[in-house]
């Protein structure tokens, strides 16, 4: 049996071919990204951030259509402004559009950083609900189905991981 992968081993052992016993293992799999999508806690966490965010948000589409502004003032009128008026303007320019270049790194890490925080605790919760619906069904694995080719509908526990995640809100 040298040379055949782990893969091919569980592949084997999923689909039975691994003797009697493997045959009988019951399977489960769950879809985290319609969790993410459709689970209320998931969806109440999305608007948390985006009231959160909302006004940073604005400030920099503001900014950016000063900055537009700002261009075509310049494109459209260099030519008829003085030597020392168009290097002024576009040393305001140069200077406008490093600090929003700034802002809105600054934005979007600080919006990666938060929603990595609100959504993970949106898995640590759903990963329970598997655990208890895996525990509640007596299946043996649970695959996540990033990692799945093809499932079932049969197998899928992910309208009952969010149906779970529903009804134990836990103040959330």
């Amino acid at each position: 049996m040298k040379g055949i992968s782990p893969a091919v081993w569980i592949s084997a052992a999923l689909l039975g071919v691994g003797g009697p016993a493997l045959a009988q293992s019951k399977v489960g799999f769950v879809s985290l990204e319609r969790i993410l999508r459709e689970a209320p806690a998931a969806q109440r966490a999305q608007k948390k951030l985006e009231l959160e965010f909302s006004k940073r948000g604005q400030d920099l589409s503001k900014m950016a259509e000063q900055l537009k502004k700002l261009q075509e003032d310049l494109d459209r009128n260099s030519v008829t402004m003085s030597e020392s008026d168009r290097q002024r303007r576009e040393r305001e320019f140069g200077e406008l559009n490093r600090e929003f270049q700034r802002k809105q790194r600054e934005f979007n890490e600080d919006l990666a950083q938060r929603r990595n925080q609100e959504l993970s605790e949106v898995i640590q919760r759903a990963n329970l609900a598997v655990k208890q619906i895996a525990e509640a069904e007596n299946l043996d694995v649970v695959l996540q189905n990033e990692h799945v080719v093809w499932a079932s509908p049969r197998i899928d526990i992910t309208d009952k991981v969010i149906k779970a995640l529903e009804n134990t809100r836990a103040g959330k």
